[in-house]
């Protein structure tokens, strides 16, 4: 092993130091990903072992290091994370914000990790629990080692690693926070790849919605509320009456409860709103007939097909209130 990556917690400076000291190249994820993917750090020449400790510290990574961008040729040799818990089947859950996934997925996306690239992570020996596999989603990283202070275990784990950025996980607060993450979409997006947000509306825009059929909604022969609308599309179901302090993650919550979980959803907190996106016409129609009397909070939702909803359900037309398509809602990874 040469090149190490290792996760800045403070859990982890003593790998990062056994790192230096083994002469490796130490690649640390600079924090919250806010200015770029990773450090390089670089101890100054004849750096003694208390110069290498400090290097390994936050305020060493900040110091002693430089930035490695995205046209780097980086070949990450080990992978090195820090885990809440762990399973000796090799499934592991973080603390929740989903960097060292995000992290992971970014490296595979840029050709800096492989399949067979070992990930390890370090625990107390109490942190090796159960994890039912109910808890991991197709972007979860999983590990090939867990170290302890009394064991070494092998995982064997062979369900797959994230292999690549899961856009539709992504939300449209996390782009904004995370410049590197922007610029990998920007590329993936012109190799022809799917890059569309978790709460981004996919067919809904103004264009579409606000022509023929708001005009024909002023004429004498007004539509109907349970008008097919052609131009929406039949696999999305339209979620309304959501609470204002309403929770993306209580949503899906809600909807795994129900056997509901679509493919994407489409977070449009502020009015109140999400679109659910399933397989096809038929997955939705069957989500609609799950989701009957389904209540959040002291909430009853409104549960229907989008394409039977108004044009005011669809696009907000509230005077000085900008088009949700340009208002980046808050939603988990």
């Amino acid at each position: 092993m040469q090149e190490v990556k290792v996760d800045p917690d403070k859990p982890l400076e003593g790998v990062r130091l056994l790192a230096l000291q083994s002469r490796k190249t130490l690649l640390v994820p600079t924090p919250r990903l806010r200015t770029g993917l990773f450090n390089k750090i670089t101890p100054p020449p004849g750096a003694t072992k208390d110069i290498l400790r400090k290097c390994a510290t936050s305020q060493g990574v900040r110091s002693f290091s430089t930035p490695v961008g995205l046209d780097a040729r980086v070949q990450v040799d080990l992978v090195v994370v820090g885990s809440v818990a762990v399973s000796e089947k090799g499934w592991r859950i973080g603390k929740g914000e989903g960097y060292a996934d995000l992290e992971y997925a970014m490296m595979v996306s840029m050709g800096a990790v492989s399949p067979e690239t070992p990930v390890v992570t370090i625990v107390h020996d109490c942190q090796v629990v159960d994890i039912p596999e109910a808890l991991l989603e197709d972007h979860d990283l999983t590990v090939d080692y867990i170290l302890t202070p009394t064991r070494v275990i092998a995982t064997g784990c062979e369900r797959p690693k994230p292999a690549g950025i899961i856009w539709s996980k992504i939300s449209c607060e996390m782009m904004e926070k995370i410049p590197v993450l922007r610029s990998l979409r920007s590329r993936e997006k012109q190799a022809g790849k799917d890059v569309s947000l978790q709460d981004e509306p996919r067919d809904l825009d103004a264009s579409r919605l606000q022509t023929a059929p708001l005009r024909a909604l002023r004429g004498p022969q007004a539509l109907p509320l349970a008008t097919q609308r052609e131009d929406v599309p039949a696999d999305t179901v339209y979620v309304g009456n959501l609470p204002r302090d309403a929770q993306v993650s209580e949503l899906k919550t809600a909807l795994r409860a129900r056997g509901a979980a679509p493919l994407r959803l489409s977070w449009q907190g502020p009015q109140r709103r999400a679109f659910l996106h399933y397989p096809d016409a038929a997955s939705a129609q069957q989500a609609v007939s799950c989701l009957q009397d389904l209540r959040l909070g002291a909430n009853s939702l409104r549960v229907a097909l989008a394409r039977q909803q108004r044009p005011s359900d669809l696009v907000d037309t509230r005077p000085g209130e900008p088009h949700p398509n340009r208002r980046p809602a808050v939603a988990d990874l």
